[in-house]
């Protein structure tokens, strides 16, 4: 099993260039389902689960081809096998994705139900629902949601809470239905807008995404189309905050500011000098950061998926920061490893108070889930010492060789086993 080893106490410095959105590319490869023409994808990572959703689709019977630009073709002519076994599923929730667009295009679905995670449960009775409302016959039977309509309906359907993945799975699956899908109180995230840009591309008629309403007008058939996937906005904000946790000047480039409103305005709370382009975001830190607090919610406040990379940087703020996670229950764990690296944090519920210290000290650390990692990576960065992260499988669900990287920037990061 790979580890990452860092020496500490080097301040970053040069260009980088962001990968393609995990978050948005795994939707959107799921979007091939819904047409019998090849979709042809570019700028998509070269992650894990990336992998992984492929694997899936491939069971199922797409054909696909990849080019070293990172290029990926789909043909979803012929689907064989309407299933998203427990195998594949257990090791990445995302493949839920796959029951709207299977539903909507073969008439039925077999889709493992994910179960929970480490960061928290992540129910997907939304999905459930929603695709009830619009016509779907589901039963919930030996861990499996079996799925049947011969085609589905629109409807106006309003979420109970926010949900992302719920979003996206009844937006593609309305696309095929017959009349118009209103989702209220529906996600608003970036990655959503991505999706329905490549919906629509595809013949799709959808309004509104990027918004708390979205309307997608059904049709009778989706064709083939070109997409570039988005920019990965959390890896661009997990580069700002190690840029400005180390005191370096980096541009990040190949990026988009707009994504990363909230983010930008807490580090330059934090300290951190911030200046943006249309395509480029350059940041300058100086010293010791300065405290801040944080509250995560859903888009466009600031996201959950970065609350971990911010708590490394506070770690050593002048003053005491507090952060709160509303999103998921149980993601504080990386707060044990952070203490292991000599930080003062206290958790009660779902806040954290930390009291920024002078310095880190390097030692061994353990990964717990994705966001995790990148803290821990962060916090190896400006950590005097030697500091060794093990279980960085996770790291590499979400990063592209996250240490090549910073070893551009000037870090001193090598991959071990």
């Amino acid at each position: 099993m790979d580890k990452l080893v860092i020496e500490g106490g080097q301040a970053l410095a040069g260009e980088v260039r962001v990968s393609g959105a995990k978050n948005a590319a795994l939707p959107i490869l799921c979007a091939a389902l819904l047409s019998p023409e090849p979709l042809t994808l570019s700028n998509v990572p070269r992650l894990n689960d990336v992998r992984t959703m492929q694997s899936l689709l491939g069971q199922m019977g797409l054909r696909q081809e990849s080019a070293a630009s990172g290029a990926v073709s789909l043909d979803a002519s012929r689907i064989d096998w309407p299933l998203a076994p427990y195998e594949l599923v257990k090791t990445m929730r995302a493949s839920i994705l796959a029951l709207g667009p299977l539903l909507a295009r073969c008439g039925e679905a077999r889709v493992s139900l994910p179960g929970g995670c480490a960061i928290g449960l992540r129910p997907v009775d939304q999905h459930v629902k929603g695709l009830q409302a619009m016509g779907a016959e589901i039963d919930l039977t030996h861990g499996y949601i079996n799925a049947r309509a011969i085609r589905l309906k629109g409807t106006r359907f309003a979420f109970d809470v926010v949900t992302v993945t719920g979003t996206e799975n009844l937006m593609m699956a309305a696309t095929l239905a017959d009349g118009v899908t209103t989702l209220e109180n529906a996600a608003r995230e970036p990655e959503i807008v991505d999706l329905a840009r490549c919906l629509i591309a595809m013949g799709a008629r959808v309004s509104g995404a990027g918004s708390d309403r979205i309307v997608i007008e059904g049709v009778d058939r989706l064709h083939g189309a070109t997409h570039a996937i988005m920019p990965d906005r959390i890896e661009t904000g997990t580069f700002l905050a190690a840029t400005a946790a180390t005191g370096g000047d980096v541009v990040v480039n190949g990026t988009d500011w707009h994504a990363l409103a909230a983010v930008i305005d807490k580090l330059r709370e934090a300290g951190a000098d911030i200046a943006t382009t249309e395509s480029a975001i350059r940041v300058r830190g100086d010293g010791r950061p300065r405290a801040a607090n944080v509250r995560t919610a859903p888009f466009p406040a600031f996201p959950t998926d970065m609350q971990a990379q911010f708590m490394a940087l506070v770690a050593r703020a002048e003053g005491t920061s507090v952060i709160t996670e509303t999103i998921f229950e149980n993601r504080m764990m990386h707060v044990q490893e952070l203490r292991r690296l000599g930080a003062d944090i206290e958790v009660e519920g779902n806040t954290a108070v930390v009291r920024g210290v002078e310095r880190l000290t390097g030692a061994n650390v353990m990964a717990t889930d994705l966001r995790a990692s990148a803290c821990l990576v962060i916090a190896g960065l400006v950590a005097d010492g030697e500091t060794t992260i093990d279980r960085i499988y996770h790291l590499d669900r979400g990063y592209e060789r996250i240490e090549d990287k910073l070893c551009a920037l000037g870090a001193r990061i090598r991959r071990v086993q």
